[in-house]
């Protein structure tokens, strides 16, 4: 009997075509498995979708997306045994970068079949609102205050044809209105203060960036970067600062490592690059929860 694969497609990546698709499920099929595409319509279909793939209980899934996709697809079988590959076709990609994995079809098809399940931990957030079930893991890495906002102010149809250039404009939008309140930040039993903050699981940040640079998937705790500057000229210097590889030496610029993690105060979330929710909120780390090939 053959082994299956479910191949979980997000059709409005940035970098999705049909004929990525079928080149996919052709190489896969030369090597001998059964393929199964399912393809996403809306936001939350591809979590849907992996729940649903579960009861096939095939040799393996792979998300064909952005790192949104990837992280829906991951909120639908974290904890399980079945293993996730990627066939990175978003904006950024920066799973695939953290991993290593090659950004075409053919090689990251060769990981998929080729490589070895790696055993992670994942951030899992758990809003504290009273009325709110909301509880999401996340892969890359959370963020609070000034990066969340420009998230939630991303135009999808903007998104859709620019990439990148959706972020930036968010980004510069953001910058003229973000008035934020002060945050609190506890940690592992200590509180910081701040306006926004990174909370990574992995190194790598919208690309090739570095925020956390001690971060890794496999390290079962988060690097945190609180942010304690809240005007334009702060965000600026701590945007110049990341590019640079120098936002470390900031005075303002807490740098910490924690699993347990209470954020007090208000304001916007987004984790793995896609919008979550508000604060205030908890977030763990849930060690080992995840078989990623790579």
């Amino acid at each position: 009997m053959k082994s299956s694969i479910v191949l979980i497609s997000n059709p409005a990546a940035k970098r999705f075509s049909e004929k990525k698709i079928e080149k996919a499920s052709h190489f896969l099929r030369s090597r001998g498995y059964e393929v199964e595409v399912f393809s996403t319509t809306r936001r939350g279909d591809a979590e849907r979708l992996a729940r649903e793939a579960l009861k096939k209980s095939p040799s393996l899934i792979i998300a064909a997306g952005g790192d949104g996709t990837i992280n829906e697809v991951i909120n639908g079988i974290a904890g399980e045994a079945i293993p996730l590959a990627i066939l990175p076709l978003g904006t950024t990609n920066v799973l695939a970068k953290e991993l290593g994995i090659p950004e075409n079809v053919k090689g990251a098809m060769e990981v998929a079949v080729d490589g070895t399940p790696k055993i992670v931990s994942l951030g899992k957030i758990v809003l504290t609102h009273p009325s709110s079930l909301i509880t999401r893991y996340f892969c890359l890495m959370a963020g609070i205050g000034f990066d969340g906002e420009t998230v939630f102010g991303i135009d999808d149809n903007i998104k859709k044809f620019s990439g990148k250039g959706a972020y930036i404009y968010s980004g510069m939008k953001t910058l003229f209105h973000f008035h934020p309140n002060e945050l609190f930040f506890d940690l592992d039993g200590t509180t910081y203060s701040g306006y926004s903050a990174i909370i990574s699981k992995a190194a790598k940040y919208g690309g090739n960036f570095k925020i956390s640079p001690d971060a890794s998937l496999a390290d079962p705790s988060f690097y945190v970067c609180i942010f304690k500057g809240k005007n334009r000229f702060d965000i600026l210097r701590y945007v110049f600062g990341i590019a640079s590889r120098t936002h470390l030496n900031f005075k303002d610029i807490e740098y910490l490592k924690a699993t347990n993690i209470e954020i007090k105060g208000n304001a916007h979330i987004q984790i793995d690059g896609d919008y979550c929710c508000m604060t205030p909120a908890k977030v763990e780390v849930v060690p080992y929860i995840l078989r990623l090939v790579c």
